[in-house]
């Protein structure tokens, strides 16, 4: 091919690529706005959930919280009444489990009756629960309770969305909340993972169906947050997951919150919160929308530095930045645990004499 044939083709990819990547940036892009729209969060009476009705609150919008525990969703609603902006703003609060069709879907009717039957503008899906432990400890009662936990109790509120959504064409959004556990997963996580893997498949699929009636979606990948569910998936979690995530100095959910309402205003579809979470985004983000061509590339050259280990301050904790170097030194931790994790079988009953 002659030089003259291949310049211009040149030259139109990187002016393509500029394009997009500022596009992604935001420059041509209006922010959202939830000021005066409905929100609907499940997992709303504590924790990020709570953080975020907080923020969107404060931001104006009418914000109704879904929740079990009807004692937290009365404290819960206190302190959104104490944000409010005006009069005119709609704070409610409803006891529902969401894990089940039927339970989102009353929960959405519910909270559409105080709205005129108009169902909510977006959707922030933050409703679930971790319980770390050993496979070898699982049962198939204890693998569905947690596949309906960590995906269940947020697919099945998608579903009851998008499906009045459509009926109503409403233009709104739809947030999933997955887990930096959702793009790779250690010793611990065995029935906690998966669904939120499920998540970010439901999430790719939807990303690319919804457009057909305007509506967007996106998917946040939180790392560690501090909040009262984390302290008590830590009553079960084993030793060795504890070791290995020493080091991880974690999120308040107010951070966390402020992450997913910033990347929800500029249209990111996968949204992550801190730097090893970018590593991760960028190096197993495949064929999904990109947030920035620029810094995806730069994000995924880190995570693929190879043959030496580089550490990294940031966020006041050290990050390795080679994502194989990191792997090696997470099955390292495993494999001295082993004798420790002997003992542990014995006094299980699953090998040997007590």
């Amino acid at each position: 091919m002659e030089y003259a044939t291949v310049a211009p083709a040149l030259v139109l990819v990187l002016v393509t690529t500029v394009i997009l990547a500022v596009g992604k940036m935001g420059l041509f892009s209006k922010k959202w706005d939830p000021r005066g729209q409905h929100c609907f969060v499940t997992g709303g009476s504590s924790g990020t959930g709570l953080a975020l009705a907080l923020l969107l609150v404060k931001r104006g919008a009418h914000v109704s919280i879904v929740a079990r525990n009807e004692g937290k969703l009365q404290k819960a609603i206190a302190e959104l009444e104490g944000q409010r902006q005006s009069a005119e703003q709609i704070i409610k609060s409803y006891s529902f489990a969401v894990d089940s069709e039927a339970g989102s879907a009353a929960a959405l009717q519910a909270a559409s009756e105080a709205h005129g039957g108009r169902c909510p503008d977006a959707f922030f899906l933050c409703a679930g629960a971790s319980r770390p432990s050993f496979w070898i400890d699982q049962n198939e009662e204890s693998m569905r309770k947690d596949m309906d936990s960590s995906y269940g109790a947020q697919a099945f509120t998608a579903l009851a969305a998008t499906k009045e959504m459509v009926k109503q064409g409403v233009k709104g959004k739809v947030v999933f909340v997955s887990s930096v556990l959702g793009y790779f997963s250690i010793v611990g996580y065995s029935t906690y993972s998966p669904g939120k893997f499920a998540l970010r498949g439901l999430a790719e699929a939807l990303q690319s169906e919804l457009i057909l009636y305007g509506i967007d979606v996106h998917i946040v990948f939180p790392g560690t947050i501090y909040t009262p569910g984390y302290e008590t998936e830590n009553l079960t979690k084993p030793k060795v997951t504890l070791k290995i995530e020493e080091s991880d100095s974690g999120s308040t959910p107010e951070y966390v919150a402020d992450a997913i309402f910033k990347g929800v205003q500029k249209g990111k579809f996968h949204i992550t919160v801190d730097f090893l979470g970018h590593i991760f985004r960028a190096s197993s983000a495949g064929s999904s929308p990109r947030n920035s061509y620029l810094s995806d590339m730069f994000f995924a050259l880190i995570g693929y530095v190879r043959g030496f280990g580089v550490s990294l301050r940031c966020r006041s904790d050290t990050v390795q930045i080679a994502l194989p170097i990191w792997r090696l030194t997470v099955d390292s931790t495993v494999r001295a645990h082993r004798v420790e994790h002997e003992d542990y079988l014995r006094q299980r009953g699953y090998t040997g004499a007590k």
